[in-house]
């Protein structure tokens, strides 16, 4: 079976989505792009230019080493479903459906059970060979091929494939006159060290990144401050490296030099009781306790004897005295999540105590002295609840001597995958498994939404994958709630695993599963009206070209179901 069937077989061609309304194509889980060659010919002069022939060559097998490995990630999901060798083939196939080469295993010996792989790879149609003829580039004489992308592309395949490093050389090339390309790959070890030209694969010091430490430390010097990356001073659960997110952290740390009172701002989910952990552990107190206090957890009646502490038989219940929060957090701090739900009357003893630290427990006349940084925080409109009369004033100037307002998520660009990766590598041990990474579709349907549970909804959702992820697999869209799905619409079948006939067969299961249910016709057509509509963000067009319907249709449909108003109807042509 040559490439060209391996194409139809798995049809790869369904794998590849445009959605250019997006500005966006897709191969399976994989974000591509369309460049011209032309553009990637002027690119490798530039690159040969300034940096040499033997380091251009490097960086382009490396670049086509991970491209590689992406393919085939995306090939083993074929696994179990196929003859192992066509699974195998399916590189070749992707490289050509890819624009790179024609490319046909002529040999290829296998060991399947120890992940060993020696073969020989012909090429053809080299958009590399074309692109090195064009610039008039050099040939080395020590090496007689220009398919440098394609054999890292090779290398990164096998290599990701058998779990083995594999690297893949030219012996003849096009570009020096002979009818096709040849490529051997072997392990690693096999080849002769002299033989071998590229060696990007090595953790080998790169001289322009040894000049650019060398510069570094130099600057370092002369400024004599250490320089830290943004996220090198964060510890873990404290993940960002957006604008918004270190403006706020910067402020953290400036606060952690003092004892001075502050109040975290946010909504619900942001991590106010991270930051706090932060303030605590890295001030002036931190050998001493975290107390955290949820006010909003407590029943207005015991608030007062929660924070300050109760005598016995200050009221019916209280069997023994007990040390109040503000008492546990002595020589440490306190931190009073939720404090603008504190009803009045304990908010005027919060008040004295911060005034004069000292507190006294209910139902007792003994003055007791505390030592307490207080650390405080909210989602409420403190100056809306001082309008109406539900939070004091004198309180407030007090607690808020040093705002901090911390970023919602959907506000923090860039920082979603950086906490999801955080917190994939947290969950992993946790279920006992190992998921490698997070998909580019997976992370772009994350990047999509809009989050308002913030990063406590990202943490419940990346845990939740971690559990629905099978060992050693990366976290897909699959393993996303509907609602994310929605956002990027589903994979390209092909790649994820299920073939056009299988997509079928599960479509008429979940009719027949549905029809058994007794399920409502018309409300099952608003379901999907609904859905769309959100998928689109609202675009009636792009929810009627998701459904197969016509505008007019889609229209008729959401006004039906009071999705939207007559005068949003689209006039008559």
């Amino acid at each position: 079976m040559d490439e060209h069937n391996l194409i139809e077989k798995f049809d790869l061609r369904a794998g590849v989505e445009f959605k250019p309304a997006e500005g966006q194509l897709w191969l399976g889980e994989s974000r591509m792009l369309l460049v011209h060659a032309r553009s990637m010919a002027r690119l490798r002069r530039q690159l040969v230019d300034q940096l040499g022939l033997r380091r251009a060559r490097n960086m382009l097998w490396r670049f086509g080493f991970q491209s590689g490995k992406q393919d085939a990630q995306l090939a083993a999901k074929h696994l179990g479903g196929a003859e192992d060798y066509d699974v195998f083939r399916i590189g070749p196939a992707l490289h050509a459906l890819e624009g790179v080469a024609q490319a046909n295993i002529v040999q290829a010996d296998i060991d399947w059970e120890n992940g060993i792989f020696k073969g020989e790879v012909h090429w053809r149609n080299s958009w590399e060979v074309q692109a090195h003829l064009d610039q008039e580039l050099e040939i080395d004489e020590d090496y007689p091929g220009a398919c440098w992308t394609a054999c890292g592309y090779a290398s990164g395949y096998v290599t990701e494939f058998f779990k083995r490093l594999v690297v893949f050389q030219e012996t003849q090339c096009s570009c020096t006159g002979h009818d096709h390309c040849v490529t051997i790959g072997k392990p690693v070890e096999i080849w002769d060290s002299e033989q071998l030209v590229f060696d990007s694969w090595s953790e080998q010091d790169d001289p322009a990144q040894a000049e650019m430490e060398d510069e570094l430390r130099r600057l370092r010097r002369m400024s004599n401050r250490p320089a830290k990356h943004p996220e090198q001073c964060l510890p873990r659960n404290v993940v960002g490296s957006s604008q918004p997110f270190l403006q706020a952290f910067s402020l953290l740390e400036k606060a952690a030099r003092g004892r001075i009172s502050v109040l975290l701002l946010g909504e619900t989910g942001v991590g106010k009781e991270v930051f706090a952990r932060w303030l605590h552990e890295h001030s002036q107190v931190s050998s001493g306790p975290f107390v955290a206090v949820n006010c909003s957890a407590i029943p207005a009646e015991l608030v007062e004897a929660e924070l300050f502490g109760v005598r016995r038989g200050a009221y019916t219940g209280a069997d023994e005295t007990r040390p109040g929060r503000f008492e546990r957090a002595d020589k440490g701090t306190i931190f009073l999540d939720e404090v603008g739900d504190l009803p009045l009357a304990a908010q005027a003893k919060l008040l004295r105590v911060l005034q004069t630290g000292e507190v006294e427990r209910l139902g007792d006349d003994k003055v007791i002295k505390v030592d307490v940084r207080v650390i405080s925080a909210t989602n409420v409109d403190l100056g809306e609840a001082i309008r109406a009369a539900r939070f004091r004033s004198d309180l407030y100037y007090r607690l808020a001597t040093y705002p901090i307002s911390i970023p919602p998520l959907r506000e923090r660009c860039g920082d979603v995958g950086l906490i999801a990766q955080s917190m994939l590598e947290r969950y992993s041990p946790v279920y006992g498994k190992e998921i490698p990474r997070i998909t580019e579709r997976a992370l772009h349907a994350l990047e999509c939404y809009a989050w308002p549970g913030n990063v406590r909804e990202l943490e419940n959702y990346i845990e939740r994958a971690v559990l629905l992820a099978d060992d050693g697999e990366p976290i897909g869209t699959e393993h996303l709630p509907q609602a994310l799905q929605a956002l990027v619409g589903p994979a390209a079948s092909a790649l994820e695993g299920a073939g056009q006939g299988e997509l079928e067969a599960r479509r008429a299961a979940l009719a027949q599963q549905l029809f058994e249910l007794g399920v409502d016709l018309e409300e099952q057509e608003k379901m999907l009206v609904e859905l769309a509509v959100q998928a689109s963000k609202g675009n009636v067009a792009d929810a009627a070209r998701s459904l197969k319907l016509t505008r007019r249709q889609m229209a008729y449909r959401m006004q039906k179901f009071g999705l939207l108003s007559l005068d949003d109807l689209p006039a008559a042509n």
